[in-house]
């Protein structure tokens, strides 16, 4: 409990940080967007392009991690699904707004904490489930849009591009495409990429904190219950059951422990920004659950960090 309490002062700064910067203007908000880009864009597919090409998956636990990630997001994503055809209360895009929230998990935030909590080797194993983690949850939140969202993305091609156009998915077939064939990162771009990802979690977690908006919190509390439920409920026991089932043990246990309590993505705005979803139910889910995070995951890792 202390340990992860301390890993997690860091980024609570951090993201305090971001946020006193925006309310005070001390850069523009098209500075704060280009930032949001960057990370999104650049820096983050550097990280995980980076950490992942350099990983060997001999000696990892790679397939018991990838049966829990992928197990878990399924299940929590039926959940979701279920309940909007049986209690279906809200509109079709305020609905995506809510899979997002009960979904995606806040990349910046897990590998920090895993970072210092376990040093190289959490980090590592994070990027090892982040990148199962970041492909399935892609393809079921662009899923979703397509049935419920306001975009056109109708069709196997439209969805095959919204797919294939992701930069967190580009990045994580290029980092496993370098490790699997043995070549990594060759020569000095392993430095270069060092030093681009080096930014991506400072930079994630300002950009984090610039884009709280308690505010626009009332009036969305619907939506944010039953996407902090999944978030920080359902997820939580399942990936704790399902690594009892597996058998999974030590750090990897652990990184996806921390993975799956985490707030949803900061990112999930961009989403349903471009694929018509609910911004502002999506952006009051954001700040809610990343102020309530601070408060339920050290309760959670007291409980189930052991």
């Amino acid at each position: 409990m202390n340990a992860f309490s301390t890993a997690l002062v860091p980024i609570l700064v951090l993201i305090l940080i971001g946020y006193g910067l925006k309310r005070t203007g001390f850069l523009p908000d098209a500075a704060w967007a280009g930032m949001e880009r960057l990370t999104y864009f650049v820096l983050f597919p550097a990280l995980l392009i980076r950490t992942l090409a350099k990983q060997s998956l001999v000696g990892m636990p790679w397939p018991s991690i990838l049966v829990v990630t992928c197990a878990t997001l399924l299940i929590a994503a039926l959940a979701l699904i279920l309940y909007y055809r049986f209690r279906p209360t809200v509109s079709p895009a305020t609905f995506t707004s809510i899979f997002q929230g009960g979904v995606r998990f806040n990349t910046y935030i897990a590998l920090s904490i895993a970072q210092g909590l376990f040093g190289a080797t959490g980090l590592a194993l994070g990027s090892v489930a982040a990148g199962f983690m970041i492909v399935l949850i892609n393809m079921l939140c662009i899923a979703a849009f397509a049935v419920w969202g306001k975009a056109n993305i109708r069709g196997v091609a439209p969805f095959a591009m919204a797919i294939a156009a992701n930069p967190l998915i580009i990045a994580c077939v290029i980092g496993w495409s370098l490790s699997l064939c043995g070549v990594g990162l060759p020569g000095v771009t392993a430095d270069i990429f060092e030093i681009i990802g080096r930014a991506a979690l400072p930079f994630g977690l300002l950009a984090v904190g610039a884009a709280l908006r308690p505010a626009v919190i009332r009036g969305h509390l619907t939506a944010i219950t039953l996407s902090s439920i999944v978030q920080f409920g359902l997820k939580p026991l399942l990936v704790t059951l399902l690594i009892s089932l597996t058998g999974l043990s030590g750090i990897a246990a652990g990184v996806l422990i921390i993975a799956f309590m985490t707030p949803t993505a900061s990112s999930s705005y961009i989403l349903a920004r471009q694929l018509g979803g609910d911004t502002e139910t999506m952006a009051s889910i954001i700040t809610f659950q990343t102020l309530l995070a601070f408060v339920v995951m050290p309760v959670l890792a007291h409980f189930l960090l052991r």
